[in-house]
């Protein structure tokens, strides 16, 4: 099957189908903390001061990660957003500002988990969208080509990253490979079921973030496997496996540190006082 970038024109401007589907995953992950915020009678416009840092910190983060990897000259380019980066810079961001506004960070990170899982499920949905993060040749029907892609797959372009591609191929034949993108989307919404199951689990304030930064550490560990990638540093592990390695590790930590841990309440989102079985939702 061969698929090609969704492109929308509106005179000068061209809006991308991974720019829709970024801000939709941003949408998304705003709507899931605003809907646990408002369970628990909490200011719900926190949930987007924590989207308006994450955007910024996030783009801001996943590009200079990109830079770092691949040099400076590569800052513009239309490609270049490191998911490790964004997560690294949304975090820092999200961060600063619950201290600016006093809100104790294990409570911010909870609230924020689920959200980081479907966010990230439909940024990978923009991935395909964009024909970037695919994965290496399959034979499997549901291979995808993709003609138009950051770069196409062609026989040629795969070989210059040291991927195998079957003997006697014409270099500029496009090549079907594993939409990976796709996986992803698939596993993360799947966490993001979990996770919205748990949100209510009775273990400390932290808990849910360390399982969601198990989950998604190992799936993004697994899935670079199949990654059409030219990081490969020690053998077919690629520097993602490396830090979603890392990240699994300190999960392992949160996890188990947090879970007897006591919950905690924030004081600066202010406990509206409302009628009983209505929900908070504006600015206290």
């Amino acid at each position: 099957m061969n698929v090609y970038p969704l492109t929308i024109q509106l005179g000068p401007l061209t809006i991308t189908g991974f720019g829709i589907m970024v801000m939709s995953g941003f949408f998304m992950a705003g709507w899931s903390m605003q809907q646990r915020l408002r369970e628990q009678a909490l200011n719900d416009q926190y949930a987007w001061d924590i989207v308006v840092a994450a955007v910024i910190g996030g783009l801001v983060g996943a590009k200079l990660w990109y830079v770092g990897l691949y040099g400076v000259d590569r800052l513009f380019e239309r490609a270049g957003l490191v998911w490790y980066g964004g997560l690294a810079g949304g975090a820092l961001a999200v961060i600063l500002n619950g201290w600016r506004l006093k809100v104790p960070v294990r409570f911010t990170v909870d609230l924020a988990a689920p959200g980081l899982a479907v966010g990230y499920a439909l940024g990978r949905i923009g991935c395909f969208l964009v024909q970037d993060d695919y994965g290496i040749p399959t034979s499997l029907p549901w291979g995808m080509r993709f003609p138009e892609g950051l770069p196409a797959t062609t026989a040629r372009n795969l070989s210059a990253w040291g991927i195998e591609v079957p003997a006697g191929v014409d270099p500029f034949e496009v090549i079907a490979v594993h939409p990976t993108q796709l996986y992803e989307t698939a596993v993360m919404l799947f966490v993001f079921w979990l996770l919205w199951r748990w949100r209510a689990n009775s273990r400390g304030t932290g808990w849910l973030f360390g399982v969601y930064l198990m989950m998604a550490g190992t799936e993004r560990f697994l899935v670079e496997f199949i990654r059409a990638k030219d990081d490969r540093f020690l053998g077919s592990f690629t520097l993602a496996q490396a830090a979603s390695a890392t990240v699994v590790l300190i999960s392992v930590f949160v996890v188990t540190h947090f879970a007897k841990r006591t919950k905690i309440v924030p004081e600066k989102i202010p406990v509206l006082a409302l009628p009983s079985g209505e929900k908070g939702g504006k600015r206290g």
